[in-house]
């Protein structure tokens, strides 16, 4: 019995300092949380505008330019996935593993070579597990994303969607994320970057209605040059900082609930504790009790 309770005031320790543990990365999730999810709400008003206004152009003019015009065949096509540098954060790097892994294999299921960007340690890990090919890819600050990260991964995408397939450019860009919802929700979402393909927030044109026309200033190929970098760095940025504070929100869930499973553990061995010390005391008082009556009877 003593060896019994020796183990279960072990694990009654252990739980204790597994739950000091967790509560501490869950305080510190939600101290940062806040941060995360302000930096997303500044972010989002500028990338939907952005977005919104290159795909207007793409959508109602007739320029020919690779960022307006789709290529008749898409032969190769980039996947970016943004994971995070650490684990702890239950289902965050599984679920957007999973999201990319289904939309690689439509992809190669509609005759399309794929090739992967990654942004996490996590996702670096997974591909170098399997032995699956990098294109090329980025760590650290991906719970704290920087807008010079941001750059780095826009410039890359942008040389390889300028570049012809046959050199080993590509046609089409789609980015894997998490996005967040609330506390509670984060949803991996697949954006196609590149080519474009609708006008964001306007509704569908009537058949009489005049469709609007745009005039360039200086150049049109100037412009949309121009336009190409700073719509793929906003949206790249902004789902850097939404997969940041999904896995903040991902982490204070984690951790809370790993902190609520370690008191009942305490709980539970704290009652088997008790019963195997009863146990013990009971079979002191019988040893006793039967050791007074042996020398009841010899007397």
């Amino acid at each position: 019995m003593g060896a019994q309770l020796r183990v279960y005031r072990q694990k009654i320790k252990s739980a204790q300092t597994t739950k000091k543990i967790t509560r501490a990365m869950e305080l510190i999730s939600a101290s940062r949380i806040q941060k995360a999810q302000a930096r997303v709400a500044a972010s989002v008003p500028y990338s939907r505008a952005v977005t919104r206004a290159v795909s207007a152009v793409a959508t109602f003019s007739n320029v020919d330019h690779i960022l307006t015009t789709e290529p008749e065949k898409i032969e190769r096509a980039a996947i970016v996935i943004f994971s995070s540098d650490r684990g702890l954060a239950g289902a965050f790097n599984t679920n957007v593993l999973k999201e990319a892994g289904e939309l690689a294999a439509r992809l190669h299921a509609q005759g399309k070579d794929v090739i992967h960007y990654l942004v996490g340690r996590k996702s670096v890990a997974y591909f170098n597990f399997r032995k699956r090919p990098i294109e090329q890819y980025w760590v650290g600050g991906t719970d704290s994303p920087v807008f010079e990260t941001a750059q780095e991964v826009g410039e890359a995408l942008v040389a390889k969607f300028i570049q012809p397939a046959s050199e080993g450019g590509v046609d089409e860009i789609h980015i894997v994320y998490n996005r967040f919802v609330s506390m509670l929700t984060q949803t991996p979402e697949v954006v196609r970057l590149l080519p474009l393909e609708i006008v964001e927030g306007l509704e569908a044109p009537e058949d009489h209605e005049v469709l609007p026309l745009y005039e360039f200033e200086p150049e049109v190929d100037d412009v949309l040059d121009a336009l190409l970098p700073v719509y793929i760095e906003s949206r790249i940025f902004n789902a850097m900082l939404q997969s940041a504070a999904s896995k903040h929100a991902a982490t204070q869930k984690a951790m809370k609930s790993a902190s609520d499973n370690a008191d009942k553990l305490i709980t539970d061995y704290t009652r088997l504790a008790n019963n195997a010390r009863q146990s013990e005391i009971t079979q002191q008082i019988s040893e006793i009790v039967g050791g007074a009556d042996a020398l009841s009877v010899k007397s």
